[in-house]
């Protein structure tokens, strides 16, 4: 649990490498990568070497996503489909898709664009080849250097760094556990590649809450916390910005993000207006409803413990 940005309750279920997770405990964390991602983009935005409504094909061209608008993939409004083509891009290795081009497949528009919010994973593929473009370099070394390091999150790595939790599934017809694979997914990485601790993800909400002059100020991190997708009819109180989801319990608005990688589950969420936020993660394919989890501690924080 996270207050006026900084951690101060934190508790661990399970063992790992013989002892209990601590907040230096690695996890992947998934679609939290996106929220990186798009924080990366919008530095590019703040610098003056792209405008959010400038079409991909402006500054990455020969996709098939040149006409989509920058903002509509941060928004998951381009109308792309939701995964790649070929094999479960989560669970296989990224050599076998090794562009874009591949990624994508031969009909990856679904939808009009801006014209409904369809989630897509490819889209943020994208994303993260406009950063190489334009930075020249890979897009975790800009994502290190740019922002984790700023931020102090020398956790928060593209591969595991020890000590880090194992992925696990249970499998469907039998009582047993069954290790999930940890792959490098290659151009599809910037969609869900991460891995983080609970320490460095505090790090990460109180940034969310009110930005770093040193990788993005409080006013952009503000514009990515703004619904532009319009409400699903299955999630009526949700909305999704740039990179973040808000969502709406009872009678508070959060936002964050969810993830999901092969053996792990991984949640962040936070009441921007109470400085209040939460981070849940687990090393299992399937479990408790993680954002619930998040919420809950959320409305008892508030509730017991009000702002003086």
């Amino acid at each position: 649990v996270v207050r006026d940005g900084r951690p101060v309750w934190t508790g661990a279920r399970g063992a790992v490498d013989g002892g209990q997770p601590t907040g230096d405990t690695q996890y992947r964390i998934g679609s939290l990568t996106k929220t990186f991602v798009a924080v990366l983009v919008l530095r590019l935005r703040d610098q003056g070497r792209l405008d959010l409504a400038d079409p991909l094909g402006a500054h990455l061209p020969g996709t098939a996503a040149d006409d989509r608008s920058i903002a509509q993939l941060l928004a998951h409004t381009s109308g792309l489909q939701a995964e790649s083509t070929g094999p479960w891009w989560e669970r296989t290795d990224g050599a076998l898709r090794p562009t874009i081009a591949d990624a994508l497949g031969q009909q990856p528009l679904l939808h009009p664009a801006g014209r409904v919010f369809h989630y897509s994973n490819p889209g943020y593929g994208l994303l993260g080849a406009l950063v190489e473009q334009l930075h020249g370099e890979p897009w975790h070394l800009v994502l290190r250097r740019e922002v984790l390091e700023p931020l102090g999150m020398s956790r928060t790595t593209s591969r595991p760094r020890a000590p880090h939790a194992s992925g696990w599934a249970v499998h469907p017809w039998a009582d047993v556990l069954l290790p999930e694979p940890h792959t490098d997914t290659g151009v599809m990485a910037p969609a869900g590649q991460l891995w983080s601790t609970t320490d460095d993800l505090c790090r990460w909400l109180a940034f969310l809450g009110a930005g770093n002059d040193q990788v993005l100020p409080e006013a952009s991190v503000a514009e990515m916390r703004i619904p532009v997708a319009p409400p699903r009819g299955d999630a009526p109180d949700g909305g999704y910005g740039f990179g973040l989801q808000t969502v709406r319990f009872g009678d508070r608005v959060l936002v964050g993000h969810g993830g999901s990688m092969p053996g792990f589950l991984a949640m962040v969420w936070a009441s921007v207006t109470e400085r209040l936020g939460a981070v849940v993660l687990a090393n299992t394919t399937a479990g408790p409803l993680m954002g619930t989890i998040d919420a809950d501690l959320i409305r008892i924080v508030a509730e017991h413990e009000p702002p003086l």
